[in-house]
């Protein structure tokens, strides 16, 4: 029987490597993007929608009889803003929630649905935090976690009446091909320009967007239903991501970090500031935040039961450079 992939949120940053490695292997891809959309995924069928909107995915739905069919739904606003954003609520929850009624309807082999690490309860200083299946909103920070915890509380109920799903938890994702300019690589752009004259304290778990990416698929053959994998990489602080990328650029080095209470005093500025540049902000009141939490992740689950790796840190930045470099954005 012919497998079909049906991605959702394919021309996102994950969502778009994902598309690609799927068609490197032959694979029949059916990619859902926004109307539009400027950065469109090659050697897959496009479909326009919107997750939100329930009647404009039925043709990505259409006519699966016949194939075995494995939807990843990787559409989803991630937001560090202060604000509270209804279309951020909208996207990541009531659109989940349609993509899953849509698999249940059409009787898919498999979904795997990308939530996010900042859905899993923060733990105390000292403790790993590993994978849970207990969701709650109430348990978690921020309107970006609050969503992605809602989200995944809903799939793992529908797991236990019978759909077939796994649930993948990415860390802070960086690496190329990122058209959308995310927080990570607005902040290798700024530096790589001349622009960032200091960093700041604390740090978090970053992960390659390609291990992630390969760690979905393997979650679509070998993930258990109704279970969570963590694809995490290790703590960095901004720090040393930045003494990285002098290293690889020779560019000047960043020498003074910021205490995290001097930048939150100025948070509210820097929103605006990039709000007006049409840009992500670098840092938001919630971002500083999460830089201070106790972001130590365990990814020994997906090692075990997908064959998970994670690639070098400096690797992924002296690709991610080389990458702006080809595409002309440095």
């Amino acid at each position: 029987m012919e497998e079909l992939y049906l991605i959702t949120g394919a021309a996102g940053h994950l969502g778009s490597v994902i598309t690609r490695l799927l068609t490197q292997e032959g694979k029949s891809v059916r990619a859902l993007v926004l109307p539009k959309e400027e950065h469109i995924p090659e050697k897959a069928e496009i479909y326009y929608g919107d997750v939100v909107d329930k009647e404009s995915l039925k043709p990505f739905f259409q006519d699966l009889q016949g194939k075995e069919v494995y939807v990843v739904h990787c559409a989803g606003i991630v937001s560090i803003s202060s604000a509270y954003n209804e279309k951020v609520f909208q996207v990541n929850v009531n659109g989940t929630k349609n993509v899953v009624d849509l698999c249940r309807e059409h009787s898919v082999k498999k979904l795997v649905y990308v939530s996010s690490v900042h859905a899993i309860p923060e733990e105390e200083e000292g403790v790993t935090i590993k994978e849970t299946t207990s969701f709650s909103k109430e348990q978690v920070v921020g309107l970006y976690a609050k969503t992605k915890a809602e989200a995944t509380g809903y799939v793992l109920q529908e797991a236990q009446k019978g759909l077939t799903v796994s649930v993948v938890h990415p860390s802070g994702i960086v690496g190329p091909y990122d058209y959308g300019k995310g927080h990570l690589t607005a902040l290798i752009l700024e530096y790589c320009k001349g622009r960032l004259l200091s960093g700041m304290k604390g740090g978090y778990d970053f992960v390659d967007v390609r291990d992630v990416a390969d760690g979905v698929l393997r979650a679509v053959k070998w993930g258990r239903s109704g279970e969570c994998y963590i694809l995490s990489n290790q703590f960095y602080r901004v720090s040393e991501l930045l003494e990285m990328l002098h290293e690889i650029t020779g560019k000047r080095r960043v020498r003074l970090n910021l205490p995290l209470w001097f930048v939150k005093g100025t948070a509210g500025l820097s929103e605006l500031y990039y709000k007006l540049r049409k840009q992500p902000p670098l840092f938001t009141s919630y971002s500083i935040y999460t830089l201070g939490t106790h972001a130590v992740f365990s990814h020994e689950k997906a090692d075990a039961e997908l064959g998970y790796t994670v690639r070098d840190m400096k690797a992924t930045l002296e690709d991610t450079v080389a990458w702006l470099k080809e595409i002309k954005k440095i």
